[in-house]
């Protein structure tokens, strides 16, 4: 018999959830009423994504991840459905590429532009035509890129490849027909060569996507699964759904048997469904309850017990859906492992919610940020549809590392926020004036301009006496943020000033006109 002790020592014992301030919420975002159960929310380190009310069709508004605050009421759209967006999912390898799946059976692939538009977008690069029903879930490969999943209310479940120049495409590389009910959930492995997936009728499969097989399945009565989550790095399935009595359960199963669940907990709670998070970095799974505002945690290991309940956020807030920021986008200033941004529908708020390790140093912590996946995708489409598998490609997220400033170069293109249009103020009549003065008006405009160019120039609108240097990443992202606040306001101020100029030249054209008509 092997000695355990009474106290299991763990890294993660103490991590704590730290709601966002008021000014670093969304405010007044129109999130969707529909009682679809996904997460309506997509996250990535640039931009929010969150499915919106829209009349004769479906919409969603992608929102700059700095722009917090209350949201302009004519913000643009993302449109181009004719039915509901169900689902929605950035690219792991572009944050300018996002997936969304409609209630008019179709998935678009959208190009976010990197400097944001001032106006709606309806034209998708690509669409994808395969489901004669609604399209209810979509998932990107974890390592391959272009690779593309899809599930609808015709119980089928299509993969797709999008490495091509067609901008509509029919047919799918393959389509899985094993499921006899709605698909509920999906979610790959580690490496993309095995998917798991949760069906209306209870019953978990592990599904070879390139082979369309079904390798295990489970036939449990006692767990009934709605949700469920691949933990690839230590080859378990994590699921959520209700015990034989409707009470909220979590069930860890073994990759190689499903017949069993290796443990099963209980929660307490209203009777909402269970949105599990998986962190393969940490082993801590996340999961939050739809229509209330808790968060549970705990941490995973390979023995007896398994589960190992942490602790619990409480808010009084529920939250109807709820989207994660990938691990390469979180603070680690603050020792933050992970980012949870819910919405609030009865508020219209989008509020983000931090977990952060408490730690009393300010420097890197190198034993809670393990390396992780970047944004390089390790195969092609061609290379995985072949049969070639291979891990994630992973980075170090410690400042200063070559992988670390890739990533603030990649953040640097953020889009600006949306430069409105200047208003076209009708012209008043004014008394006449001579040629000479309306010249010399002119003049003083365009010498004004140029010298507060060149005061600006060196610094980009900052003294650098008074401010100095960035020290760390966090000021320098400040500073970038700010650098483009200022160059929004200096493109305001060229747009009125292009204005005034054209005033005074149509001005000094018609005395020009009159005196050669005298």
């Amino acid at each position: 018999m092997s000695w355990q002790p009474q106290y299991r020592c763990s890294k993660y014992r103490h991590v704590f959830g730290k709601p966002a301030t008021k000014e670093n919420c969304y405010d007044c975002v129109p999130i969707t009423r529909s009682v679809h159960d996904n997460h309506f929310c997509a996250v990535n380190p640039i931009f929010i994504a969150v499915v919106t009310e829209c009349s004769g069709g479906g919409a969603f508004f992608v929102i700059p991840i700095q722009q917090s605050g209350k949201l302009d009421p004519h913000h643009p759209k993302i449109s181009g459905h004719r039915g509901n967006v169900l689902d929605i999912k950035w690219n792991p390898f572009d944050d300018y590429v996002i997936a969304s799946g409609s209630e008019d059976a179709s998935v678009k692939i959208w190009d976010i532009p990197k400097q944001f538009l001032n106006k709606n977008l309806t034209d998708a690069r690509k669409e994808l035509l395969g489901h004669t029903r609604r399209v209810s879930l979509i998932e990107w490969h974890p390592t391959a890129s272009n690779i593309i999943l899809s599930t609808g209310y015709d119980y089928k479940v299509m993969i797709w490849n999008i490495d091509n120049e067609d901008p509509v495409i029919y047919s799918p590389v393959r389509t899985i027909e094993c499921h006899k009910d709605v698909v509920l959930s999906m979610s790959f492995n580690t490496d993309g060569s095995l998917f798991a997936t949760s069906c209306k009728d209870r019953i978990l499969r592990i599904i070879d996507p390139r082979r369309g097989t079904v390798i295990q399945e489970s036939n449990c009565k006692t767990h009934k699964a709605s949700k469920v989550l691949f933990m690839g790095n230590i080859k378990k399935l994590l699921s959520t759904g209700t015990s034989r009595w409707n009470s909220r359960q979590i069930a860890l199963w073994d990759q190689d048997d499903l017949s069993v669940p290796l443990c099963h907990e209980e929660l307490e709670g209203s009777c909402g469904l269970l949105f599990p998070f998986y962190d393969c970095d940490t082993n801590m799974v996340y999961v939050a309850g739809k229509g209330d505002g808790n968060i549970q945690y705990y941490e995973v290991s390979c023995q007896k017990p398994y589960l190992h309940c942490l602790n619990e956020y409480r808010s009084q807030l529920p939250q109807k859906g709820i989207g994660v920021l990938p691990k390469r986008g979180v603070d680690v200033n603050i020792c933050e492992i992970f980012r949870f941004y819910k919405l609030v529908t009865v508020k219209s708020l989008i509020e983000p919610v931090s977990m952060i390790v408490p730690r009393r140093s300010d420097s890197y912590q190198d034993d809670i940020y393990p390396m992780t996946a970047g944004i390089q995708p390790a195969l092609t489409a061609h290379e995985w549809l072949s049969g070639i598998n291979r891990e994630p490609i992973k980075i170090s997220l410690r400042p200063g590392s070559k992988m670390a400033l890739m990533q603030i170069e990649r953040t640097k293109e953020e889009p600006s926020f949306p430069i409105m249009e200047p208003i076209q103020v009708p012209k008043e009549k004014v008394p006449a004036k001579t040629l000479w003065e309306i010249e010399y008006k002119a003049e003083i405009i365009r010498s004004s301009d140029r010298l507060q160019d060149t005061k600006k120039m060196l610094s980009n609108g900052f003294d650098l006496f008074e401010c100095p240097p960035p020290k760390t990443e966090n000021e320098l992202l400040q500073m970038f943020y700010k650098q483009q606040e200022e160059i929004r306001k200096l493109r305001d101020h060229i747009n009125q000033r292009d204005v005034q100029i054209k005033q005074l030249e149509l001005e000094i054209k018609n005395i020009r006109n009159t005196t050669v008509g005298y």
